[in-house]
């Protein structure tokens, strides 16, 4: 199995804004954590190519992929454009690298797919970009990573590709492009009555999905029993020939953007129970808006991959970047996010209303497989 992480120096000064969630440092972090402490050698990277438009075509809209292009170019839009592909508004805003970035992610996807062709696992951090429609932007998503990538992996011989998601908020870009798939398997766990506000428990997707809405201060102990009985039966029984983890970090407490209580040792989990499951497994980012807690998850979730031992205490180069990490907010990160990577596991009771809502799941899965 070859294990690979790709990435890119556009991350690295690109912003949405200086009042913009994504205003802080993710991928970088995560490099920059990942080399400090040894993880990530140069046989293991791998540089994140430019998906040019024809490559986007296959999903968005040469109209959409147009209209991106000349945004970035001219850094104003029309209020037509604005209306019609939602660019230039603030959560999709104007910025210097608003093609490229996402783009550069999306090759960063269509390359994890190549790799895997034969077998393996690729993490591309910069990727797991969601919510993007394929004639509009949504959600901080101007280009859908995810389907793209998923479709590269179709059209590369895979015949099943199971799709898990696990970020605080519902794949609606996703779920739209794979609407009634027999080869696209979709898994959503996602904080309930959060935007996009989408993904009930009673939709399917056109029988492609199981969604699974959780209420606020979901805790480690709901996520194992969410993981055990619906994440890693409905993989199983689909017998994939790839998996694709959208592993968004906003599901941590510390989260500014959403109201879930994990640790991230389900980030980690999550990739450890999946990877037996089938030969290539593409884990993405995502969410998360706590640069700390984002580049702790995301580097967890590298060792992970790579097979190396988080330590409990960061050495002090490692600790350093973590402290030289800063946001527009006025909350600060506590001794424990500056000087480790795992998180203590969040524990708790499981609410009867999940079990519920496992169960209906369970059912449903049941029924397909049957």
């Amino acid at each position: 199995m070859t294990e690979l992480f790709i990435g890119s120096n556009i991350y690295r000064g690109s912003s949405y804004g200086p009042l913009h969630p994504l205003s802080i440092p993710r991928v970088p972090a995560v490099i920059d954590l990942s080399r400090a402490l040894g993880w990530l050698p140069s046989e293991r990277y791998r540089t994140s190519p430019l998906a040019k438009p024809v490559a986007l075509e296959r999903f968005h809209t040469p109209e959409y992929v147009s209209a991106l292009l000349s945004a970035e170019k001219e850094q104003s839009v029309s209020e037509a454009t604005r209306t019609r592909h939602h660019l230039g508004t603030l959560s999709n805003p104007v910025f210097t690298e608003m093609y490229r970035r996402p783009a550069t992610a999306v090759g960063g996807g269509l390359l994890a797919a190549e790799l895997v062709a034969d077998g393996g696992v690729v993490f591309n951090p910069g990727g797991g970009t969601h919510h993007g429609m394929a004639d509009r932007a949504g959600g901080f998503c101007y280009l859908n990573e995810p389907v793209l990538t998923i479709q590269r992996l179709l059209e590369l011989g895979c015949q099943r590709v199971a799709y898990v998601d696990i970020d605080a908020h519902h794949c609606d870009g996703v779920a739209e492009a794979f609407h009634g798939a027999d080869n696209v398997r979709m898994v959503s766990v996602h904080e309930a009555n959060r935007w996009p506000f989408t993904g009930d428990i009673d939709d399917d997707a056109g029988g492609a999905a199981l969604n699974l809405p959780v209420a606020r201060c979901f805790n480690d102990t709901e996520f194992d029993l969410v993981l055990d009985q619906i994440i890693l039966p409905a993989v199983q029984s689909f017998k994939a020939d790839a998996v694709f983890l959208q592993c968004g970090a906003d599901a941590v407490s510390e989260d500014p953007l959403a109201r879930l209580s994990l640790s991230n040792r389900c980030h980690v989990k999550t990739v450890r129970a999946l990877r037996p499951l089938a030969p290539r497994l593409i884990v993405s980012g995502g969410g998360g808006y706590n640069p700390w807690t984002v580049g702790r998850a995301w580097t967890a979730v590298w060792a992970e991959i790579a097979g190396f031992e988080v330590p409990d205490v960061l050495p002090s180069e490692a600790s350093d970047i973590l402290r030289a990490l800063s946001w527009p907010r006025k909350a600060k990160p506590d001794h424990t996010l500056l000087a480790t990577i795992l998180d203590k596991p969040r524990n708790g009771p499981i609410r009867d209303d999940l079990r519920r809502d496992v169960a209906v799941l369970s059912e449903r899965l049941k029924g397909w497989s049957g």
